[in-house]
């Protein structure tokens, strides 16, 4: 596969990465641009990423790792966005690159290990410090947009182990807006296609009216959100989903929330 055949399939995981990583999609975007064009100057990387997907995830560590990108100014992003920057000035961030890298993007402790330029016995215990993250997490109330019944019990269940309440679920844009005005939710986790033929997308746009809420896009259907097109969700995972794929969502999304509605 050609280097630009690689980075064309692997460009929207890795900004979805990225924005995971630094909360805030411009600024997650600044990295990824820094990255490729570290690429188009040095010819051993690009025969490297054409080979190897890790690698691209590799060349992204080592810029982010320096700090020393040039970030887009005159847009500052929302208050979520606002509150992941402050907190990511006071937290070392090796801990959630781990837990990100082995289960949103799926990659073996062994492959992480390369990117981390780390041993797979480190990575195991930055991603247990992770988890521990997670389970410290401020318990909040959680919505849930989906059509599947038995997906929905399984984030139901997920979610509930995890210590938070969930409000309701919803098969519907309609039911989705109508369970949020009755129940403020701290967090919704949606998927992009409903039942009735509406939108998980239109739905989370019309809560979002209500406030600032963090919101976990699970879809079968990445490629309808990493466009580039509009603004894009911070947090994406793909169905069919590993469920500490979800946790490690959930834990990004809360951590960086800086207005959760607890349980």
């Amino acid at each position: 596969m050609s280097v630009s055949d690689q980075i064309a399939i692997q460009l929207p995981y890795l900004r979805r990465y990225a924005r995971a990583l630094t909360g805030s999609q411009h600024s997650g975007d600044a990295y990824v641009r820094a990255t490729l064009e570290a690429a188009l100057a040095d010819r051993s990387l690009r025969d490297a990423i054409a080979h190897s997907r890790a690698a691209l995830y590799e060349a992204f560590t080592r810029i982010w790792s320096t700090g020393h990108v040039e970030e887009p100014t005159g847009e500052a992003g929302g208050a979520h966005e606002q509150a992941a920057r402050e907190r990511l000035a006071a937290v070392a961030p090796t801990h959630r690159q781990a837990l990100l890298l082995t289960t949103v993007e799926e990659f073996t402790r062994e492959e992480a290990a390369v990117i981390l330029g780390l041993e797979p016995q480190e990575v195991d215990v930055l991603v247990a410090q992770a988890i521990t993250e997670i389970e410290g997490e401020t318990a909040t109330r959680v919505l849930i947009i989906e059509d599947e019944p038995l997906i929905s019990m399984q984030l139901e269940g997920l979610v509930t182990d995890l210590g938070h309440t969930v409000v309701g679920t919803a098969a519907t844009h309609e039911q989705a807006v109508e369970i949020f005005g009755r129940h403020p939710a701290g967090l919704v986790l949606a998927d992009i296609q409903l039942a009735d033929g509406s939108s998980g997308i239109d739905a989370v746009e019309d809560l979002l009216r209500f406030g600032d809420v963090p919101v976990i896009f699970i879809t079968a259907y990445p490629e309808r959100l990493l466009t580039g097109e509009r603004p894009e969700p911070t947090y994406l995972v793909t169905k069919p989903f590993q469920e500490n794929t979800v946790r490690a969502a959930i834990s990004q999304a809360l951590f960086f929330n800086s207005t959760r509605t607890h349980a």
